[in-house]
């Protein structure tokens, strides 16, 4: 099957900065708040400050080294700075920075051997903040930190690479937008499929019209499992660790080497089996849609249907997306061992997933074609009657060139492909599908417009999250 090749990979930065076309315009009655629900029909402000292109012309040569720092140096943060380093740019990571001290070390060493200069070590990353040689930062914390961190970055003049989901609930991405677009400063968000060539191909052949008419759109999220848990007792904090940084705008709860190691399936620091990996497919779908904006309504069904322990999140969770013209359906779970990651042979070579028992894959539904596609690698086919393959484009995995745009960026200034304002539309889906969940397994009315739940007060107080004094994520930034 030959190759086709569309257009180049950089346009797709500016472009994309947009809320997309589910936002419509004030006075639209069309998903707007229902009457006697007491949510205000208030355009958020965030969106009055959104730019395509930033005004400072502190522009540099290639040949001028990037200073950065990394944020957050467990397992994979330690691995995406090594990918940086590796990725070339000409860049030099000066700080190692993690509340733990038993984290980072081999971040450090390996980072010594590649670039011959050792990183400091930090605990505070308000140190990496007040250094002035310091141009950009990778953010690889716990969820919950992410949007604090991204915000006293932009306020301190630095650029931010943000891991996924970008924020712990759909107020903290709009301030990270208002900061951001205040300060002027690069946001890349851990999308990486946002830097895939073959992702751009398969937009540009659905907008061609080769599927039809799309009526339905499904994720599946769906890793190896069931796997138990036990949480372990309370203890006092070990000196190797400054607890109160780790939790910040989280509550205050003693040390837990559960909470410490497993945080994503608490609530408080992290998003369940929908947020950590699942909002790579989520954006990868939007992305390909040519990026549209917020449903209408969410439903979620799910639960511990495997192991009842003490567990935040759900272990399997369904959730449909209404976008009126069509659905979007969102499956993640941890219990099918028979379902495989595309493995790395495929993600860097030119084969295709086998879709069937693919665990991350979109499926993409129109009136005369369906298209698998995947991510992070993968590529996509089209497909006909009786199996027949139409058209296809394999692709790589894209980290090192989305880290590559975010080193550019820096440099030109240009909005990044990831840029904060997409990240936090994809979030948004990954934040109304918990919130559905957590508020009881229901149907939650969403207005587009007003970017608020309308239909349910338990959850539009989910939607605003809450703060430990100290820590806040404040309505000016």
């Amino acid at each position: 099957m030959k190759r086709r090749k569309f257009f180049k990979l950089a346009s797709a930065g500016a472009a994309s900065i947009t809320l997309g076309t589910a936002c419509r315009r004030a006075g639209d009655n069309t998903g707007g708040p229902a009457s006697g629900t007491g949510v205000n029909n208030i355009i958020p402000d965030y969106r009055a400050t959104i730019k395509t292109s930033f005004s400072k012309s502190d522009t540099r040569s290639p040949n001028d080294k990037v200073i950065l720092a990394l944020i957050g140096a467990g397992g994979f943060g330690t691995y995406l700075i090594l990918e940086a380093v590796k990725a070339g740019g000409n860049i030099l990571i000066k700080y190692v920075c993690d509340v733990d001290d038993t984290r980072g070390g081999r971040a450090i060493y390996e980072l010594e051997k590649i670039q011959g200069f050792k990183p400091i070590s930090v605990r505070d990353m308000r140190r990496v903040f007040d250094d002035s040689e310091v141009d950009g930062v990778f953010i690889a914390t716990p969820e919950h930190w992410h949007a604090l961190a991204t915000i006293w970055a932009c306020q301190a003049g630095k650029d931010v690479y943000v891991e996924k989901t970008v924020s712990h609930n759909i107020f903290e991405g709009q301030q990270m937008i208002k900061a951001a677009m205040k300060y002027e400063r690069i946001v890349q968000c851990g999308t990486q499929n946002r830097s895939s060539e073959y992702a751009l191909t398969a937009r540009e052949y659905i907008k061609n019209g080769g599927l039809g008419k799309i009526g339905a759109v499904h994720v599946r999220h769906l890793v190896t499992g069931p796997i138990p848990f036990q949480e372990r007792e309370d203890t006092p904090a070990p000196d190797t660790i400054d607890w109160d940084m780790w939790l910040g705008p989280a509550p205050q709860v003693p040390y837990s080497v559960t909470r410490n190691k497993s945080w994503g399936f608490y609530w408080d620091y992290g998003g369940g089996v929908t947020s950590g990996d699942a909002i790579h497919q989520v954006d990868l779908a939007r992305l390909v849609l040519d990026d549209p904006g917020f449903p209408k309504s969410v439903y979620c069904c799910g639960g511990r249907y495997f192991f009842d322990d003490n567990r935040d999140a759900p272990d399997y969770q369904m959730v449909t997306f209404d976008y009126d013209k069509f659905a979007l359906t969102l499956e993640a779970g941890s219990c099918t061992p028979y379902m495989q990651k595309t493995p790395p042979e495929i993600r860097l070579g030119d084969t295709f997933p086998k879709w069937m028992q693919n665990s991350t894959r979109v499926l993409i539904l129109g009136t005369e074609k369906m298209m698998y596609l995947g991510r992070m690698g993968g590529g996509w086919q089209v497909f006909d009657m009786d199996e027949q393959l139409v058209a296809e484009e394999s692709g790589y995995f894209p980290l090192q060139a989305h880290i590559l745009d975010f080193i550019d960026c820096i440099r030109t200034r240009k909005q990044p492909r990831g840029n904060i304002v997409q990240g936090h539309n994809s979030s948004v889906l990954i934040h109304l599908a918990n919130i559905a969940y957590r508020s009881g397994n229901k149907q939650l009315l969403f207005s587009p417009d007003y970017e608020t739940i309308t239909n349910d007060q338990q959850a539009v107080a989910l939607a605003r999250g809450s703060y430990r004094p100290g820590y806040e994520v404040a309505a000016s930034v």
